[in-house]
């Protein structure tokens, strides 16, 4: 029997209030921390999109920039207005993406610059078609949620959501995936992500001498 297909619902945040403690944590202008973010969830869609098992990505988010952005290189954008709040994101998503029998929904967060298809597929696999869940790698936070198939999604992301999934039903990944852990708050998250190995997109704009403006 083949294993189900997984499409992964990521949403984003509008740009200007994303990632308001790495905003801090920074010091950054504004429009420099608009990027950083941008280039964030890039990484992570594009490794999302190159993981084996993986049929499809898609981004929800009220953010024209980060709809255009991601449109042009060739993501899945759900834009029909902001969804405030990530729980309620993700079960929109889910119900664009509409459930059968034979289709795994999980959701992704989109702060994962560093993520590696390979991890990622790692996690998809070890799930097998099963309600699970991988910790952020302070172990209190989710950084993916899969399904069960055929299953509602019920997220419970937020303060404790580790716990909380745990509380659900879904059974604990606990699998070498730093890559998929390490997801991005803090300007020392970012110190740790480039330990790694930094996708492309956030890679260049940190070596980019304007950039510090």
């Amino acid at each position: 029997m083949n294993p189900a297909a997984v499409d992964l619902v990521v949403p984003v945040k509008s740009l200007r209030l994303a990632k308001s403690r790495l905003r801090g944590a920074a010091g950054r202008s504004d429009a420099a921390h608009a990027e950083l973010v941008l280039a964030m969830v890039t990484d992570t869609v594009l490794a999302a999109g190159a993981t084996p098992g993986v049929r499809d990505v898609l981004v929800v988010s009220g953010d024209a920039r980060v709809n255009s952005a991601l449109r042009a290189k060739g993501i899945t954008v759900s834009g029909e207005g902001p969804v405030p709040e990530l729980n309620a994101a993700y079960r929109h998503g889910e119900a664009v993406l509409g459930r059968s029998s034979d289709r795994v929904i999980a959701a992704l967060q989109a702060d994962l610059p560093a993520l590696r298809p390979a991890e990622l597929g790692a996690a998809l696999a070890e799930a097998a078609g099963g309600r699970a869940f991988c910790p952020d790698r302070q172990g209190t936070g989710t950084t993916l949620l899969v399904a069960a198939a055929g299953h509602a999604l019920d997220p419970r992301f937020g303060p404790g959501s580790a716990r909380a999934h745990l509380e659900s039903g879904a059974r604990l990944l606990d699998l070498d995936t730093p890559s998929l852990r390490c997801d991005v708050d803090t300007a020392e998250d970012l110190s740790y992500a480039a330990g790694l190995g930094l996708g492309p997109h956030t890679r260049e704009l940190l070596n980019t001498p304007s950039y510090a403006g």
